[in-house]
């Protein structure tokens, strides 16, 4: 049924208005019995639906409905499955049409600044192209079965500690480039019906009135076309909101939000046409939820779980296989030792907080699966709930270990390690856990680790065990989807969505996270992740993008479809990918692009494009790539637009970005002229770098060269890559001090001109 909005906006009173921008509750937006404007209900998400009943506050003191528990962020990521994330999507999508949800406030993508986020375990990645091919998957999937989705947090939200009055102080060319571009993509391509405001401010503003961000960027610019919703309590000055761009305020303000409105609009602060604008897309999602609800519709809840066990399975990264101790020798007698391994954690705490349908525990599905003639043992290890060793449980651990043929042991994050509402402060696992691993690894020489954490742990342990499986924290079906990698079921095929650094001090962030007060410098600017580490050459514990499988892949016959093109063209990549190995499996083929000489700074190498692939023993196949003008570029200040300069870049293709098994070269030519007046402090070498100005200024640098103090005399005091540096660096009215009588300050200004027409 059509209903013409703007026909009803005509109808409404400014009061009625107003209400509709508030929340009636903490879940549903208000209805309008005389205008016949049904009410929405939300959910919290994203790895699940967490549908609490009427009254519930959102951060998970009142259970909700029970609803499947799919990994969480940091696991998903580590899948870099396009279509695995859609299948997610969609699973969602029914959960949320069973349980009458309209919006499912998800997914998360604020960008892993630093690996001690409290909240990173809900997010996908420190690569913002990585983080925006996900989202878009995700946020279609859920939005093909007719519910919406909220993309939050939006934006540079990347810290817990007083995450609702700090103000992220960043650069343009940063913002655009790594925070902004994570959530760019999903808005154009994938539409998500709400975007959710973060509670921060940026350069001061809260994104709640961030008319840059909410109104010129989002709407104007990415031509979003649902609303903005408020992050719950994110609402600084309600009419500045709405000014702004940000449309819904959640959750109830008990009638302060619309006091506030009508205030502004009666005494002509904040104009009618501005609050129509925001009603009329309130309207738009509202009606179109209505539309789209599937009454009656129930979904299949062990069919949703063996869903989620596959998803999990496809998450987990295999970190080291010493000697292939993986996949366990199901004959052999296998000892189990950590309190994780029967009292799993699953998920982080917080808004995302699942109440499962069941639980898995990784014991009892290895028991399931290990012959008959095997035997599997128990130790606890340790207690959850404390970080001192227990003398009892470490003897009782060290006996089982002993007396088996190898041991695994789970280890991991406790729920009090990491959640949202604090940051931690160590990258560091219990010590109770790390003592337990090393004092194991002394009596047993088989050993294989587990872990169960939200975000990357040190690992000082790494050298003295066989094998580490990064299993994160994969949902209710973890333990199952554990023990089918364990035992070669499942050929692991994740591959890290983050970095895992050496130490804390490595992070590019250490010294400015999480910032003096209620403010947080951005100082370390586009070089988050692997960009920091690549180009500055830090050795990571495990680099970006990497993970093992139980077989190996050859990469061979890198191609170009063209050696030269422009900016306006594309460019196809292609690549053959062979599994060399015993097993079937999957690989993660990843193209990085450097650029090997720019004009301003850029990372060593960033992910531009992806793809898995999955491939039977002897099997390989043609994995074709597009490449466009972003691909290469950078935002470029001057233009305020993405600039792809003219020169040579390298196309990388490994198997991590530390792993570059391909490269070729190709050269771009740019069509954009980028504006910049010429002066007498431009440098001699930037003008050398284009032809058409060379030409102009050859005359002059001759006649330098001729009468400059510097030159031939001077009993090789300057030699010529001395002489050649200092000339690149030089302003151009350095050549009148330094030219003498042939060349004067006049000749320098009439050149000047010469050069801008």
């Amino acid at each position: 049924m059509k209903r013409d909005i703007k026909e009803i906006v005509n109808k409404m009173s400014v009061k009625e208005k107003a209400d509709l921008c508030s929340g009636a509750s903490w879940w549903y937006t208000k209805e309008n019995e005389r205008l016949k404007i049904p009410a929405l209900m939300m959910a919290d998400g994203p790895h699940g639906l967490r549908k609490q009943s009427e009254g519930a506050d959102h951060l998970g003191i009142r259970d909700s409905v029970e609803a499947i528990c799919f990994p969480t962020g940091s696991a998903l990521a580590s899948s870099w499955d396009r279509n695995l994330i859609n299948k997610l999507g969609q699973a969602l999508g029914e959960e949320c049409q069973a349980e009458d949800v309209s919006i499912l406030l998800g997914p998360g993508i604020n960008i892993k600044r630093s690996p001690l986020c409290g909240r990173n375990f809900e997010y996908l990645s420190e690569d913002p192209y990585l983080s925006a091919e996900l989202a878009t998957s995700y946020i279609k999937g859920v939005q093909s079965q007719g519910v919406g989705t909220s993309l939050k947090h939006f934006a540079v939200n990347n810290q817990e500690h007083r995450r609702m009055s700090t103000s992220a102080e960043i650069d343009e060319r940063t913002l655009r480039e790594i925070y902004l571009a994570a959530f760019e993509k999903p808005i154009k391509e994938a539409q998500p019906w709400t975007v959710m405001c973060a509670y921060n401010r940026v350069n001061g503003t809260h994104c709640s009135e961030n008319k840059y961000l909410l109104t010129d960027i989002l709407t104007e610019e990415w031509n979003h076309k649902g609303f903005v919703v408020s992050d719950w309590g994110a609402v600084n000055d309600r009419a500045a909101g709405i000014e702004a761009g940000m449309d819904l305020e959640m959750p109830a303000s008990h009638g302060d939000g619309s006091r506030r409105i009508l205030e502004a609009v009666k005494s002509g602060e904040l104009s009618e046409k501005k609050l129509d604008k925001s009603v009329e897309r309130i309207l738009k999602i509202v009606f179109k939820a209505i539309e789209n609800n599937k009454r009656d519709i129930i979904y299949n809840k062990e069919e949703h779980h063996r869903l989620a066990r596959s998803i999990a399975a496809d998450c987990m990264v295999l970190l080291k296989n010493e000697d292939n101790i993986l996949p366990l020798d199901k004959n052999k007698n296998i000892s189990v030792i950590g309190s994780l391994a029967k009292n799993p954690r699953y998920q982080g705490g917080g808004s995302s907080h699942i109440n499962p349908t069941k639980i898995e525990n990784a014991y009892q599905e290895l028991e399931k699966q290990i012959n008959s003639s095997a035997q599997l043992n128990y130790a606890e290890g340790y207690y959850l709930d404390q970080d001192d060793n227990d003398k009892m449980l470490i003897n009782e651990a060290l006996k089982t270990a002993k007396e088996s043929d190898m041991t695994v042991i789970f280890a991991g994050l406790p729920d009090r390690y990491e959640s949202e509402g604090y940051d931690r402060n160590t990258l560091s696992i219990p010590p109770n856990q790390s003592y337990l691993i090393e004092k194991i690894a002394e009596v047993q020489e088989n050993v294989v680790v587990v872990l169960s954490n939200g975000s990357p742990v040190e690992m000082n342990w790494a050298d003295n065990v066989n094998g580490i499986l990064e299993a994160y924290l994969g949902g209710q079906a973890a333990g199952g989807a554990i023990a089918d990698i364990l035992l070669g079921k499942v050929n692991p095929s994740g591959k890290l969505a983050e970095t895992f650094p050496l130490n804390l001090s490595d992070t590019p962030s250490y010294l400015f996270f999480p910032g003096d007060g209620d403010q947080v410098e951005y100082r370390e600017g586009i070089f988050v992740g692997y960009r920091y580490y690549d180009s500055k050459k830090i050795e990571p514990l495990f680099p970006f993008g990497y993970g093992l499988s139980y077989t190996e892949f050859e990469y061979g016959n890198l191609e170009l479809d063209k050696e030269k093109l422009t900016d306006q063209e594309t460019l196809n990549v292609s690549i053959t990918i062979k599994n060399i190995g015993k097993y079937k499996g999957k690989e993660i083929v990843q193209l990085y692009i450097r650029d090997k000489e720019s004009r301003v700074t850029r990372p060593e190498k960033e992910l531009k494009e992806f793809a898995k692939v999955e491939l039977d023993p002897g099997e390989q196949r043609v994995i074709n790539f597009n490449l466009d003008k972003r691909s290469f570029a950078y935002y470029n200040t001057e233009i305020s637009d993405w600039y792809a300069e003219s020169g040579e870049y390298k196309i990388l293709v490994g198997s991590s970005s530390r792993n570059i098994r391909e490269e070729t070269t190709v050269e771009l030519e740019s069509t954009i002229e980028i504006p910049g007046e010429i002066t007498v402090n431009t440098n001699v070498g930037d003008l050398l770098k284009n032809p058409e100005l060379r030409n102009k200024i050859d005359e002059i640098l001759n006649k330098f060269m001729d009468q400059a103090p510097l030159g031939k005399d001077d009993k090789g005091a300057i030699s010529e890559d001395m002489f050649e540096a200092m000339m690149k660096y030089m302003p151009l009215r350095t050549l009148a001090h330094f030219g003498g009588k042939k060349i004067t300050m006049n000749m320098i200004n009439d050149l000047v001109d010469d050069l801008n027409r």
